[in-house]
Parts: C-alpha cells; sequence; structure tokens
C-alpha cells in the first residue's frame, strides 16, 4: 500500500514535547530545547521544529526571552494526559476476535500502553462514533477491524489531520491509505481449494457470510486461481459473491437444493468461515444430507462457534493471535518513530485436515436419522 501526503510532523514532535514538560523532563523557568535540538532529535526540517515551538508558546507551555532564548513557563496550563493508550476497536466477538483482542492485550502489557475497547457490532456509525471518542480521550494510536462495507471516511479523516497513528487489522480500506496487518487471504483460499482438488473434488461450491471485504474477495480470488491452475472451469454458479449465512433458512436450503439437484453437484462446499460451515452442515442435515457421506464441508477459516476442524474436510487456521500482536507493534512503531509510509504486513496462513485432527466427526441427515 502506499498513501499520499502524511499528517504534519510538527503535531507528532509537539506531542512529544508535551509529554516531556508533563514528565519533568524541562522544570518550570529552565532553558528549553532548541530548534536544532528538534531537528536532530526528531530528525526534522527548521520549519517544523519552529511551528512546533510557535504551538507551545502560544499555547503558554513556553516563553520566549529576546536574547536568551525558550524557556519553560513558570505556570505552564495543565498538559493533556500523557499516558500511552490505544483505542482497539473491533467487530462482533468470537474464537477470531477473541484471540486477535489477546494479542494486541499482551503486546500492549509488554510495551506499557493502555488500552481502550470498542465492540462496534458490524455498525459503521458506532464505528465512527468510537474513532472519535478515541481521538476525544487523546489516544497514543488505534487499531481498527473495520466493518464490512465502510465507506465513511469523515472520521478516518480526523485520525488522519490529528496525526494519530491507525492501524487495521484482519482487513483493509482500499479507500484510505493506512497501515494494515492482515492474514495470507489469497493464500486461504488458493491452498484450501488445493488440498480439495487433491483429495479429488472437482466440483467446489462456495457459501460465504461477509461479501463486502477485502478478506472476502481476496479468498474468492486465491480459489479462482487454484481452479484455473488446474484446469478446473470457473462455474458462475458455484462462485458467485452472494450472501449466504445470514439469510432465512428457507432461502438458504433454496440455494443449496438448486446446487446439489444439478447435472454436475458439488462434492464438497468451501464455506466462507466457520459460521457460515456451521450454518451449512445445519442446512445439509435439514435436507436430509450426510456430512460427509452425501456432500463434505471446508473452511476458509477456523473462526466459529465451536472447532469446525473435525467437521471439515479441510480448514485453514489464521494467525488471529500474531495479527493482533504484529498490530499493536505496528502502532508503537508509529508512535515512537513517526509518519511513515502506509505498509501492509500480510501473515502466512496454514492448512488442517480431517486426518489431522484427534477425531472427527460424520452428520447424518434428518430423515435418515428417523428412519434409523
Amino acid at each position: 500500500m502506499t498513501g499520499d501526503a502524511q499528517p504534519p510532523l510538527y503535531q507528532r514532535v509537539k506531542r512529544e514535547l508535551l509529554a516531556a514538560i508533563a514528565a519533568g523532563e524541562y522544570s518550570p523557568g529552565r532553558p528549553f530545547v532548541t530548534q536544532r535540538e528538534i531537528c536532530e532529535r526528531f530528525g526534522v526540517s527548521h520549519t517544523t521544529a519552529v511551528r512546533a515551538l510557535n504551538d507551545l508558546a502560544t499555547e503558554g507551555y513556553v516563553v520566549r526571552r529576546r536574547g536568551q532564548g525558550t524557556f519553560v513557563a513558570d505556570h505552564p496550563p495543565e498538559a493533556p494526559t500523557t499516558d500511552r493508550t490505544v483505542a482497539c476497536i473491533l467487530q462482533y466477538h468470537g474464537p477470531h476476535v477473541s484471540q486477535l483482542l489477546a494479542g494486541v492485550e499482551a503486546t500492549c502489557a509488554e510495551l506499557g500502553y493502555r488500552l481502550f475497547l470498542s465492540h462496534c457490532e458490524g455498525d459503521t456509525a458506532r464505528e465512527d462514533q468510537a474513532l472519535l471518542t478515541a481521538l476525544k480521550h487523546n489516544v497514543s494510536g488505534i487499531i481498527v477491524y473495520p466493518a464490512e462495507g465502510g465507506d465513511q471516511v469523515g472520521a478516518y479523516a480526523e485520525v488522519r489531520r490529528r496525526g494519530v497513528p491507525l492501524v487495521m487489522v484482519d482487513r483493509y480500506r482500499p479507500d484510505l491509505a493506512t497501515d494494515a496487518v492482515v492474514a495470507d487471504n489469497f493464500a486461504a483460499g488458493q491452498l484450501l481449494t488445493m488440498e480439495l482438488i487433491a483429495a479429488g473434488h472437482r466440483v467446489i461450491g462456495t457459501l460465504w457470510d461477509e461479501t463486502d471485504a477485502t478478506s472476502v474477495r481476496d479468498r474468492l480470488a486465491g480459489h479462482v486461481q487454484a481452479l484455473r491452475e488446474n484446469g478446473i472451469p470457473v462455474r458462475p454458479d458455484l462462485t458467485q459473491l452472494r450472501p449466504y449465512r445470514l439469510r432465512p433458512p428457507e432461502e438458504r436450503r433454496e440455494i443449496l437444493s438448486q446446487l446439489l439437484d444439478g447435472p454436475e453437484p458439488p462434492t464438497v462446499f468451501l464455506c466462507a468461515n466457520g459460521y457460515a460451515l456451521a450454518t451449512a452442515a445445519q442446512d445439509l442435515v435439514a435436507l436430509g444430507l450426510d456430512i460427509p457421506g452425501d456432500v463434505d464441508l471446508a473452511g476458509m477459516d477456523d473462526a466459529g462457534p465451536f472447532d469446525v476442524l473435525p467437521l471439515t474436510a479441510a480448514a485453514i487456521v489464521l494467525p488471529s493471535r500474531e495479527m493482533g500482536r504484529r498490530a499493536m507493534q505496528l502502532v508503537d512503531e508509529r508512535v515512537t518513530g513517526g509518519p511513515a509510509n502506509p505498509e501492509l504486513v500480510v501473515l502466512p496462513v496454514t492448512v488442517r485436515t480431517r486426518e489431522s485432527a484427534l477425531g472427527h466427526l460424520r452428520v447424518v441427515g434428518a430423515q435418515r436419522a428417523a428412519g434409523a
């Protein structure tokens, strides 16, 4: 990812100098840091140093004495809170989000940050409000798991204007130039599809949850690439990016029935995540089908209401905790080192098969179970 103009450096310099005053590094009435020293310490231009000092003087934190230099004011106003805090703004709950948060929390403790947590449940308005609340509390940085389909820019623009470091996690917004830490979602779709092909599957259906997110589009692209590499036609009815999990049960089962009643029905359904997989299992059983006897399932990630591996031919394991850890490290790098070109950190995923599980499940269709 590349970005356009970065927030003014003087804002970061000013925050660091205020923190030094509040910490007692410069006593009232004593000489303050010089322009040259600011340039050397922060690696900035004289113009940036002058602007930071001018702001501090205007706001009463320092005073200038002709022929003597700049001094800390005898009675400076109360400086903003200087303890290092990070706002973590997440969507929903579940094992993936819990592990991601665990990585953030552990790294916050290691680096000496306090954590403010918000769950927005996929609501972009709540996400915006959480961003503005974080700014109101003068946080040092922000980690955001952006909601699906978000196109709001107002709060993000204000974060950028104030020069507060922001790192997106799990997915990113292509319309916003920010740091981001994600799993290799293209590889998730590609590797899992290759595993299924190696197991003998040639007709693979896909079932989706969210559809308007970079993580989802990348997984679909990886799946399609694997099909093409193996000479398997890409069927629009099997690769259609449409919501499945949140539809009413009768609509979901109609989707499955149409695919399974076709001339070349899928032998496995590749599910977007563990929640879609659990829903598909419930629907297939209601249709009277056995898993894996009549049709099998696979998961593009292991985030779900339970451990999905025993129920799947194969599933992707996300580096959830490492994503949180790396996102917090990146925030700290921006807080301590200042603005830089946005970075997209992509972490590897792993594939686990049914054979690697301690045990596996066989689910019997409702009609057959009733007749047993």
